[in-house]
């Protein structure tokens, strides 16, 4: 059983042979991720400006067992990442296909989770996982869809975490950046959002660190990208929960637009890697 499993998610031929490519990997041009986000974006306006003025309904939409369903299947995807992933670095570090030459220090497992040698290139099992997580960000599109239709306002901070979880999922594959080893392996496993923060802090701080005494990781120009984004996503997120604590008391309002930011949701725009 168990080596039928290491077979189907770390050592089929598919995977092996995996190599991000604009020409060969469905949806991986720039075009496409910035057309497609673009699209969203406009589509989620339409639809929240039709129930709003259009059609002017106020009860929310009877979806049925269609969210349900939908979370269902992501957790199944996300268990699904998760375990091939796992698998697949196990088998990366075995095979030694990612550490450094004699002439570097060596490389240890967690200095491989955090720092690519620099010239790495997008190909093989961890990046045939990590594009899977790209594709799978797609999916996460309808919950706020589902928002939307239930007639709970417009989900902003979602709208944008999805959007920027999206980017980050490209970032990570087209600059071969190692943090989505971290982010991928959190996020399938379904790890709690507590400790989201220090998670977060303690990889940039490792990663930085590995940069810069020990001979440069890949993809650091995109990791940087992301840092900076991260660290505006959480200047809002303080800005608005302090707002939200000064004006406590006074009151819920509805049909506008919806802000209310959950742990879990403050978590998904933390993982940006």
């Amino acid at each position: 059983m168990m080596m039928s499993l290491t077979y189907w998610l770390s050592e089929h031929p598919s995977i092996l042979t995996f190599r991000w490519s604009h020409t060969q990997s469905h949806f991986a041009t720039w075009w496409f991720l910035i057309t497609s986000i673009s699209i969203y974006l406009t589509l989620s306006l339409l639809v929240h400006l039709s129930l709003t003025h259009l059609l002017r309904r106020r009860r929310p939409i009877p979806l049925g067992p269609l969210p349900a369903a939908h979370s269902l299947l992501m957790s199944l995807i996300s268990a699904t990442i998760f375990s091939g992933l796992l698998l697949s670095s196990v088998a990366e570090l075995r095979d030694s296909h990612w550490l450094y030459r004699r002439t570097r220090a060596h490389t240890t497992p967690l200095r491989w989770l955090l720092c690519f040698p620099p010239g790495t290139r997008p190909a093989g099992r961890v990046f045939f996982w990590s594009y899977l997580f790209y594709l799978s960000r797609f999916l996460r599109l309808f919950r706020p869809i589902f928002t939307l239709l239930r007639r709970e306002g417009l989900p902003v901070f979602r709208l944008f975490g999805h959007v920027v979880s999206i980017v980050t999922a490209f970032l990570w594959l087209e600059f071969s950046q190692s943090f989505q080893v971290w982010g991928v392996g959190w996020e399938g496993g379904g790890v709690g959002t507590g400790g989201c923060g220090g998670r977060e802090c303690g990889g940039n701080v490792g990663v930085l660190l590995l940069h810069l005494r020990r001979g440069g990781c890949n993809g650091i120009g995109a990791w940087g990208f992301n840092s900076v984004l991260n660290g505006v996503v959480l200047v809002r997120f303080v800005n608005f929960y302090v707002k939200k604590l000064r004006s406590a008391g006074g009151g819920g309002g509805g049909g506008g637009v919806n802000t209310e930011v959950s742990s879990s949701t403050t978590c998904e725009l933390e993982r940006k890697r």
